[in-house]
């Protein structure tokens, strides 16, 4: 197995193992998509050149999709065209049991900052502060899932022989979470508290650290499953490398290993 491909193996076990954020329809009255526990198997799909993460994900739902007998796919990354426009695009539609599905797959990293907003939902962002939680839940509900009733989706659904009336909507909506260092007063009455990934913390408290070493995984192995066998850095050099994120305004997700051998995720922040 080549380095990429080994990359690829480990990038789908970490989507596999990652948790939904919710169960059944508690959050904006979205219903989750349930897929059964499977054994993780070898992804053999295509993956192109410098994909970037969601598009990954997505071929990797497509290929676990694959993998069950009860589910058929009849279209996926599908765009709604007006002439030259994209109005958008539907994930996918497909058939479980025959009941057909429209779907929308989701992955994404939270951070929790209390200061946000006035709900326990408000309080999770994106970890550069440029998207949150109910941005995205507000686009799902209000653009992504409508636009199966979109006049112009109607060609495809008619080519696909269904209705809109007669299809289901549901997202598959994963995400790792990530908490103030040390803080452990959380609310997790709606979200599944299975997705805590690790903590966060600010770049000048890092200090307290330097007896660990650390790695920075490109971004599209943030998917993964910590590597224990890997070049890990030690703390000088691990600052010199964040100092350049930090002057970016880019907040890096992390590998952090203690000299008791225990790793752990968590991202550095600059603000």
């Amino acid at each position: 197995m080549n380095l990429n491909t080994k990359e690829i193996q480990l990038q789908y076990e970490g989507f596999l193992k990652t948790p939904q954020l919710w169960i059944n329809n508690a959050v904006f009255g979205l219903e989750q998509f349930i897929l059964q526990k499977e054994n993780i198997t070898q992804f053999n799909g295509n993956i192109v050149k410098n994909q970037r993460l969601g598009k990954r994900v997505e071929r990797f739902l497509s290929h676990q999709l694959r993998q069950n007998t009860s589910i058929k796919i009849l279209t996926e990354n599908t765009q709604i065209q007006n002439d030259k426009t994209t109005v958008g695009e539907l994930d996918c539609i497909l058939k479980q049991n025959n009941t057909p599905v429209h779907l929308e797959v989701i992955y994404k990293f939270y951070l929790y900052d209390a200061s946000v907003g006035k709900t326990t939902l408000d309080h999770w962002i994106g970890p550069n502060r440029k998207d949150s939680l109910v941005e995205k839940l507000r686009k799902l509900k209000d653009k992504q899932l409508p636009l199966l009733y979109n006049p112009f989706t109607k060609p495809l659904l008619k080519k696909l022989k269904l209705s809109p009336e007669n299809i289901q909507q549901k997202v598959l909506f994963k995400a790792q979470l990530f908490i103030p260092y040390q803080t452990t007063k959380i609310n997790f009455e709606l979200l599944n508290k299975n997705c805590v990934k690790g903590f966060y913390i600010h770049f000048n408290e890092l200090q307290q650290f330097n007896t660990c070493k650390f790695y920075i995984p490109t971004k599209i192995n943030w998917l993964q499953e910590i590597e224990t066998q890997t070049k890990w850095l030690p703390f000088e050099v691990f600052l010199q490398k964040l100092t350049v994120f930090i002057q970016q305004k880019t907040a890096p997700l992390c590998w952090l290993k203690k000299s008791n051998g225990e790793t752990e995720k968590f991202f550095v922040v600059w603000w």
